[in-house]
This record gives structure tokens, C-alpha cells and sequence, in this order.
């Protein structure tokens, strides 16, 4: 009788654990190309090297969360499951990008350190607060 409910449990559990994985992976390309970008080839524009990181992150999280996290869970077809993604994640970018910008333009806080506090850590956490709602009452 016990094994009969652990298995729900234990479904729930890995699930998390593959979507804590997916949603860490895209948390790194995130800030990983962010500061490569920053760093290079968009030094004079952290605001572009932010639209890209956040671009390609969401990808990332999108692919591994359809194909791995929920694969046996999909309930939308795959253009509407696309399309409500793609709007959400864009709002998410313009959170994002604008914790960037008005930290980086408007107060003049322009070092990488606080690029990155603005863009990848109150940006990110207020865009995935967006992005939460949006994915549980859309």
C-alpha cells in the first residue's frame, strides 16, 4: 500500500528535479552569454547583449522543458504552446532589459557588477516572477 502512493511522489519529485535542471541550464547560457557578450563583442551595449542572452536562454528552457520535463504532460497543441511561450518570454525581456536599462542609463550605474546585479538578478527573478503567473493562470 505504501509503494502505491510513493509513486505519484515520486513522480512529482523528478519532475521537479528535471525542471530545476532545465531551468538552471537556461539560468547559465543566460549569464553566461550575457557576460561573454558584455564582455566582447557588445561591451558598448549591455542592453543588446541582454536581448540575446534572453533570447537563447528561453530556447533552452523551452526545448528541455517540452522534450524532457513535460514530455508525457503536453495539453496545448504545439503552435498555441509556442506562441503563449514566445509572449510570455518577451515580457520577460522587456523586464528584464528594462531592470538593465534604467539601472544602467537612468542611474548611472554602469560597471559590469551592476549589470549584472540589474539585469541577471533582480531583472531575472522579476521576469520569472511574470513568467509563473503568466504560465499558471494563461
Amino acid at each position: 500500500m505504501a509503494s502505491s502512493k510513493a509513486a505519484p511522489v515520486r513522480k512529482v519529485v523528478r519532475r521537479l528535479g528535471s525542471f530545476s535542471l532545465v531551468g538552471t541550464v537556461a539560468f547559465i547560457v543566460d549569464i553566461s552569454l550575457y557576460n561573454l557578450l558584455a564582455s566582447t563583442v557588445l561591451d558598448d551595449n549591455p542592453i543588446m547583449a541582454k536581448v540575446s542572452s534572453v533570447v537563447a536562454a528561453p530556447a533552452v528552457s523551452w526545448l528541455g522543458s517540452r522534450y524532457i520535463t513535460f514530455r508525457s504532460t503536453r495539453g496545448r497543441r504545439l503552435r498555441s504552446e509556442t506562441l503563449l511561450f514566445a509572449l510570455t518570454n518577451f515580457v520577460g525581456l522587456l523586464i528584464a532589459t528594462g531592470c538593465l536599462y534604467v539601472s544602467h542609463y537612468l542611474l548611472g550605474f554602469d560597471s559590469q557588477l551592476a549589470d549584472n546585479i540589474s539585469g541577471n538578478v533582480v531583472g531575472v527573478i522579476a521576469g520569472n516572477v511574470f513568467r509563473y503567473f503568466a504560465y499558471r493562470y494563461i
